[in-house]
């Protein structure tokens, strides 16, 4: 039985000859799984529409699908009258792929099986993110802890997806912002140290696909995402493809200088919104405004050094007057910046991600009242909002579907 890693390899092995009977069999076959991918369960006759193929060549393609362990047999309908035609769907261990997720202060570990389905996760991992080799060998050895207790995993693990803040390449796997001092790239050096294909990201465009593929989108193409965490940052889809630009920067929001200040953001820029609306900017004015007397839940629990973005939408759904006050400010310096951005870009959908979705209506109504403020009213009022339905998960689901695709050649 191939699996998903035999059939991979298939794929590229045939890649390289662009003729013959084959090679048009493992393209069908990739097909076939893509449509399987993108719609779940599927019959025969589905495929053969879809592909323009007949029905006996379609059924003989299916079978090797199944054989070869990357399909299982659904069954047939119960409901309705009349012949039942036969479901197929994607075999959920046919392969697996690991995804690791970097945060400043943590990181997560997952295991997604081949339909999309997280079979085992371990969150909030102490790790601080610095740009040193003492940390990047750190990040390895966890990772490496991890494999080791998931041993059963290592025959049909087919990828390592890795997300990281900062700018990411993923065409090239370059990080340019952390673990940015080997002469190779950051995806090879992982490759050579586990043996395995690895495909790096952005967290924020990780997350954004996350959302679109298996989260709160329905039928909406044209997607901004922002990810209101310690930084600002923005996902864009656009006609359902992740926009990544031409070095792969794209979606740098928390940088858009609009902000009238002279505050040094950690760009080395002046004015960038990140100054005054991030996680790190609402932490240290919640502490500053506590040195200065101001009551709070938070000093009943927290030392100033102990204090979060999480503790702060804690203490805000508690209905503390200062932490609302400030994710409040916040979003009206958020909302000033989405204006801009449904402006230039018109889109159907705005999702709200991050640690700040979790105050819901805290953080999104003046986000909205700003936007009434800034935006062109037809733009502003042809845009729908919703908040992440994956929450955190978003960004370890997100990257193993980047990986899936880079490595069944999927666009």
């Amino acid at each position: 039985m191939k699996g998903l890693k035999g059939f991979i390899a298939e794929l590229q092995e045939k890649s390289q000859i662009t003729s013959g009977v084959s090679f048009k069999n493992v393209q069908l076959q990739k097909d076939i799984v893509e449509y399987f991918i993108k719609n779940g369960r599927v019959t025969i006759a589905e495929l053969s529409q879809h592909t323009k193929v007949s029905v006996p060549k379609i059924n003989d393609l299916v079978n090797e699908l199944l054989k070869n362990g990357l399909l299982v047999d659904l069954g047939k309908e119960i409901i309705g009258v009349g012949r039942k035609p036969n479901f197929y769907g994607l075999n959920p261990e046919a392969g697996y792929f690991l995804s690791i997720e970097i945060h400043r202060h943590h990181i997560n570990i997952a295991l997604v099986n081949f339909r999309e389905e997280i079979v085992d996760v371990k969150e909030n991992i102490p790790f601080e993110l610095q740009n040193t080799k003492a940390k990047f060998d750190e990040l390895c050895k966890i990772t490496e802890a991890y494999l080791k207790n998931h041993k059963a995993y290592l025959e049909k693990l087919a990828g390592i997806g890795l997300t990281i803040t900062g700018r990411v390449n993923h065409r090239t796997g370059n990080s340019y912002s952390f673990f940015n001092f080997h002469e190779q790239p950051l995806s090879e050096i992982l490759s050579e140290r586990f043996k395995l294909p690895c495909y790096i990201e952005n967290d924020t465009r990780a997350m954004s696909f996350g959302e679109y593929a298996k989260g709160c989108v329905t039928n909406e193409k044209d997607i901004l995402f922002l990810n209101l965490n310690d930084g600002i940052g923005m996902g864009i889809i656009i006609k359902g493809d992740l926009y990544s630009g031409k070095s792969g920067f794209a979606g740098e929001f928390g940088h858009l200088a609009i902000l009238n200040n002279d505050i040094i953001c950690h760009c080395g820029k002046k004015g960038c919104l990140e100054t005054e609306a991030s996680g790190a900017a609402i932490i240290s004015q919640v502490v500053d405004a506590i040195q200065n007397g101001t009551s709070t839940i938070l000093t009943e629990t927290s030392r100033h050094e102990e204090i979060s973005l999480h503790k702060v939408v804690d203490a805000a759904l508690k209905d503390d007057s200062l932490c609302i006050e400030v994710i409040s400010t916040a979003g009206e310096k958020i909302g000033k910046g989405i204006a801009l951005m449904l402006n230039l870009f018109n889109p159907e959908l705005v999702i709200i991600g991050g640690e700040m979705a979790r105050a819901g209506s805290l953080t999104l109504l003046p986000i909205l009242s700003s936007i009434n403020k800034h935006s062109l009213n037809l733009v502003n009022t042809d845009t729908e909002f919703r908040f992440s339905k994956l929450g955190k998960r978003a960004g370890l689901i997100g990257v193993s579907l980047l990986l899936r695709n880079h490595l069944l050649d999927i666009h």
